[in-house]
């Protein structure tokens, strides 16, 4: 049994929050915008850690994390991409790959959109984290944790960690 903790889109923020929701967690997934390498650093510190990189991502952090990843957590095939649409409408650069070979988990960030949804065509559940950072329209910043036990996912929590405006935090 592994509890995963998936984040997105931190755009060189940190936030202290991170550490406080990811302190059950076996492992952290970031889809991608990192932003800075101190953000992946702090976070590989804390817990074993797995990352693609983002379109915002300089060449520092695609040197060192992939566009895509692809691995097995417990009897469970991950897939991981940044831009990877959602059900019904994946992204081009993706599509082929999923459907050719569908994953029982897809992960993907880009949207700052929140999205937990299971694909019944492809047998497949899709999280998109939403975005833990400042940068862009969201208004809630998210992340999620998530339980793999096996082949079977448990305990899929969506976490808030506030506003974009700091002020709201306090």
């Amino acid at each position: 049994m592994k509890k995963i903790g998936i984040i997105s889109d931190t755009h060189a923020y940190w936030d202290e929050k991170y550490l406080t929701y990811f302190e059950p967690c076996d492992e952290i997934w970031h889809a991608g915008d990192i932003g800075s390498l101190e953000v992946a650093q702090k976070l590989s510190e804390f817990r074993p850690f797995r990352a693609v990189h983002g379109n915002i991502d300089g060449g520092d952090i695609r040197r060192m994390y992939p566009e895509i990843l692809r691995w097995r957590c417990e009897e469970v095939e991950v897939l991981m991409k940044h831009i990877g649409g959602y059900p019904g409408r994946y992204d081009a650069s993706i599509r082929s790959a999923i459907y050719a070979k569908p994953p029982q988990l897809f992960i993907s960030g880009h949207s700052h959109i929140l999205k937990v949804k299971y694909d019944k065509t492809l047998g497949l559940l899709h999280i998109n984290p939403g975005a833990a950072g400042l940068s862009g329209w969201q208004q809630e910043r998210t992340l999620v944790r998530l339980t793999i036990e096996g082949n079977k996912f448990t305990d899929c929590e969506v976490i808030t960690l506030g506003g974009k405006n700091k002020e709201i935090d306090r």
